[in-house]
C-alpha cells in the first residue's frame, strides 16, 4: 500500500522506516554546560583563545553541539567571537567592571521590587518564596562549578523572577541580560555571603507580601548595597592594585 494512502497509516509506515532522531537537544545542553563549567571554573582561563576543534576531541562529540555552545555561551557574556580568531573566554570583571554593575543593578532591580509589590500575583509570589526556601542550605563556594552552580543559579532566578514579577517586559529583559551571577561567580564565591544573601532575599519577599513598594525597594538596595560590599572585598585594599583579584 503507498504511504499516502491513508495518512496515519503513512505517518507510522514512515516512523518505523525512518527512526527517530537522537535527543540533540540533550546534547547540546550537556556540552555547554560541559563548556561552561570550563570558563567558570577557569578551566579555559580568561583571554583564552577557546578551540572547537579541540574542545570537540576532549568532550569526544562532533565540532556541531561545541559551536552551538559556544553561541549560548557568547549570549550569556562568557566568550566573545573575534573575526580571524575566533573564540575567546572574556576577562574576568575588574573592581571597576564590578562598581558599574552594581550601579546599573541599583537603577534597575529596586524599581522592579516596587513594581512587583503593587502588583505581584499568587504564583509569582509562591516562585519567590520557593526560591528563597530553596537558596537555603546550599553551598555557594565549592570545589568546581558543578557544586556551587545551583546556588548560583537559584540566586539569579530570584532576581530574574522578582524582575519578570514586575509586570514591565523590557525591565525584566534588561535584569536578565546583565548575566550578574555568571560573572561574579567566576571570580569566586565570597566567603560566608550564601547566609547573609538567603536573609536579604527573605526580607525583599517580606516587604512584597506586604504590598509596600518602598519597603520592597529599600530592601532591594540594601541588599544590591551589602552584596557589592562582599563583592569588593576580594580586591586588594591597596589603591594602586584596585583592580587586582586577590588569589
Amino acid at each position: 500500500m503507498p504511504l499516502d494512502a491513508e495518512p496515519g497509516g503513512a505517518r507510522q509506515a514512515f516512523a518505523r522506516i525512518v527512526p527517530a532522531p537522537p535527543k540533540r537537544e540533550v546534547l547540546a545542553d550537556s556540552v555547554y554546560e560541559s563548556v561552561k563549567a570550563m570558563v567558570m571554573d577557569l578551566v579555559i582561563q580568561p583571554g583564552a583563545r577557546v578551540g572547537i576543534e579541540a574542545l570537540a576531541r576532549s568532550l569526544g562529540v562532533s565540532p556541531t553541539p561545541v559551536r552551538e555552545a559556544l553561541a549560548r555561551l557568547e549570549a550569556d557574556g562568557l566568550v566573545v567571537k573575534r573575526s580571524l580568531s575566533g573564540y575567546r573566554a572574556t576577562e574576568l570583571l575588574t573592581r571597576r567592571d564590578v562598581v558599574e554593575l552594581f550601579e546599573m543593578r541599583v537603577l534597575l532591580e529596586p524599581r522592579a521590587a516596587a513594581l512587583a509589590a503593587e502588583r505581584i500575583g499568587d504564583a509569582e509570589l509562591d516562585r519567590l518564596e520557593a526560591l528563597v526556601d530553596e537558596l537555603q542550605g546550599l553551598p555557594e563556594e565549592a570545589h568546581g562549578y558543578r557544586v556551587y552552580g545551583r546556588y548560583m543559579a537559584v540566586d539569579q532566578q530570584f532576581h530574574d523572577a522578582l524582575a519578570a514579577a514586575s509586570g514591565r517586559t523590557l525591565l525584566g529583559a534588561a535584569v536578565q541580560r546583565l548575566h550578574t551571577h555568571l560573572h561574579l561567580f567566576r571570580l569566586g564565591a565570597v566567603a560566608g555571603g550564601g547566609d547573609a544573601t538567603a536573609l536579604e532575599h527573605s526580607r525583599i519577599v517580606r516587604a512584597i507580601v506586604r504590598r509596600s513598594p518602598e519597603r520592597a525597594a529599600a530592601a532591594m538596595r540594601e541588599h544590591l548595597e551589602l552584596s557589592l560590599e562582599r563583592q569588593l572585598s576580594r580586591y586588594a585594599e591597596d589603591s594602586g592594585q584596585s583592580d587586582t583579584i586577590r588569589p
